[in-house]
C-alpha cells in the first residue's frame, strides 16, 4: 500500500530533474535565458509591403511561445537576425496551349541565428518555401493567405534548425 504514495513523490521528482534545457515542444535552449530576434528586411526585388513585419512577427512567436525565453533587445543569449533575399512569382506549369496553368509564390530568407552560449550550435542558412496557385486566381487573391502560411512555415524550419536540430 505504500507503493502508491512513493510513487507520487518518485514521478514529479524525475519530471524536475529531466526539465534541462528542453521543452515540451521540443526546442533546447540549453542555459540560454534571453533571446534577441532582429527585424527582418525585404531586400527582394518584388516587395509585399506587409512581408517583414508578418515574418518578424511569425518568428517572434514560434520562439517566444514554444521556449522560456525572454526576448530582449539586445545582447541576447540567442540572436535571430536576417533579410528577406526573394519574393516572387514564377510561372510553374503550362497546358497544351501554351498558356500558364499554375504560378508559384515563392518567400526566400537568409538567417543568421548566434548562440553566445554554444557557438558551434551558431548557423547561417537560407530557407524557401513557396505556395502554388491556379492562374484562374490573381496574385492579389491569395496573397495576404498564402504570406501568412509561407512565413508560418518558414519560422518553423529556423526554429527547428535552431533549435530542436532537426
Amino acid at each position: 500500500m505504500r507503493t502508491p504514495w512513493l510513487s507520487f513523490l518518485i514521478i514529479p521528482l524525475l519530471f524536475w530533474g529531466c526539465r534541462g534545457g528542453y521543452s515540451f515542444t521540443g526546442g533546447d535552449v540549453g542555459a540560454a535565458k534571453t533571446i534577441q530576434i532582429e527585424f527582418f528586411p525585404n531586400y527582394a526585388p518584388l516587395v509585399n509591403p506587409n512581408l517583414s513585419q508578418v515574418f518578424t512577427d511569425e518568428v517572434r512567436q514560434i520562439f517566444l511561445n514554444r521556449t522560456s525565453l525572454e526576448q530582449v533587445n539586445r545582447d541576447g543569449d540567442m540572436k535571430v537576425e536576417g533579410a528577406i533575399v526573394d519574393y516572387s512569382v514564377q510561372v510553374q506549369s503550362a497546358l497544351a496551349s501554351e498558356q500558364a496553368a499554375q504560378n508559384r509564390l515563392t518567400v526566400r530568407v537568409n538567417i543568421v541565428f548566434t548562440n553566445t552560449l554554444d557557438p558551434d550550435k551558431s548557423f547561417e542558412q537560407q530557407f524557401s518555401r513557396y505556395r502554388d496557385y491556379s492562374t484562374e486566381q490573381s496574385l492579389q487573391d491569395v496573397e495576404d493567405t498564402y504570406i501568412r502560411e509561407i512565413c508560418e512555415e518558414l519560422a518553423q524550419d529556423i526554429f527547428n534548425r535552431a533549435l530542436v536540430n532537426w
